[in-house]
């Protein structure tokens, strides 16, 4: 599924350099000078330590410097993203099982909120549980799956009641230097000590007219492994 989403859309010369799986449990990505170096991702990691699970990816310039123009209106609007795609079930983040690929995205869209409990977030770098699907309208070809009108799914107790299969939890995130890191406790997050990754930089889009595809992934900057593949392992910190 990874791969026929990604033909033709990855960034030219993105090199996967992850070490055999049974003895790493990071995927290390030769830099590459086309891509903007706040999303040139260097190394993705998800590693447990104690308690909690940390989620990490490192770029080749200062995270977070890079974010969407305000358009003064949420529909049209861009989101930039630090992504984490797992091998979870979206049984394992608070949704019905089942429903599509899961991924921990940090993110920055200074046209709307979308925080839990109606706070407020839309000038600040935070995280989100997204449920992906594939969608052949969406530029990336993946968008964030739509709650149809009506329709009552189970969904998380900070689910920000929007349309989407999309999570606002207040995990502590940090973005410093070359630098993203997500902090959950691991009693949160059932199924991570055994699941595979990978890391992706990326714009979204709110679609224009406000229709499903509510949201679109619109561009990938850059693939951690190459291919999605989700070389990735998650194993205690060294």
């Amino acid at each position: 599924m990874f791969r026929k989403f990604l033909t033709g859309a990855l960034v030219a010369g993105t090199a996967s350099l992850w070490l055999g799986s049974a003895a790493a449990h990071s995927i290390e990505a030769a830099p590459s000078q086309t891509v903007k170096a706040s999303f040139d991702i260097i190394q993705t990691t998800i590693a447990t330590k104690g308690d909690t699970a940390i989620f990490t990816t490192r770029v080749r310039g200062e995270a977070g410097a890079e974010k969407p123009a305000a358009t003064g209106k949420f529909e049209g609007s861009d989101v930039y993203a630090y992504v984490w795609p797992t091998s979870l079930n979206s049984g394992d983040i608070g949704f019905e099982k089942d429903q599509g690929i899961v991924a921990l995205a940090v993110t920055f869209h200074p046209d709307f909120d979308d925080a839990a409990y109606g706070g407020k977030n839309r000038d600040v770098w935070h995280p989100h549980w997204v449920v992906l699907a594939e969608d052949k309208a969406c530029a990336g070809g993946l968008k964030v799956i739509d709650i149809p009108e009506g329709a009552k799914p189970k969904v998380p107790p900070t689910w920000p009641n929007v349309p989407l299969l999309i999570d606002s939890p207040d995990y502590p995130t940090t973005l410093k230097g070359g630098s993203v890191d997500v902090a959950i406790p691991l009693e949160l997050l059932s199924g991570i000590s055994d699941a595979s990754y990978d890391g992706v930089t990326a714009g979204l889009k709110i679609n224009g007219n406000l229709h499903a595809p509510l949201l679109c992934v619109a561009n990938v900057f850059k693939v951690a492994s190459g291919n999605l593949s989700l070389p990735g392992k998650v194993m205690p910190a060294k």
